[in-house]
């Protein structure tokens, strides 16, 4: 079966999620990708992988991806945060990491976490 992974990068962190999903396209092909609005435009544009994208974090994005791991339909997360960076929609943040935990789903905050996650699967 394969497992969905979900992709999330604040925009001081976009960056970053480009880079790390590159550096790591083999073994993202083998999921079905998925992510919040730009993010996953610019991963897909970048890698040339196939990311079914959501709204943006601010317009909703983020509880999509939420109401999709209380749905099971999400087996993984890498969410690149920005921790020194005020977010409008902290509340939905949080409750994304929350729902995370309810459901004991793998969910990585860094490119160092975000790799052992996907090469220990």
């Amino acid at each position: 079966m394969i497992k969905k992974l979900a992709l999330i990068a604040h925009d001081n962190k976009k960056q970053e999620m480009i880079a790390w999903a590159l550096k790591n396209k083999d073994i993202l092909s083998e999921y079905d990708l998925c992510g919040t609005g730009t993010t996953s435009k610019l991963v897909s544009e970048a890698t040339g992988l196939n990311v079914k994208g959501y709204l943006s974090g601010p317009l909703g994005g983020d509880l999509q991806i939420g109401a999709k791991v209380a749905e099971r339909d999400i087996d993984m997360i890498i969410f690149f945060w920005d921790p020194l960076m005020a977010q409008p929609h902290d509340p939905d943040v949080k409750a994304l990491l929350r729902i995370s935990v309810v459901y004991d789903i793998p969910i990585a905050t860094n490119p160092a976490t975000a790799t052992l996650i996907i090469k220990n699967d």
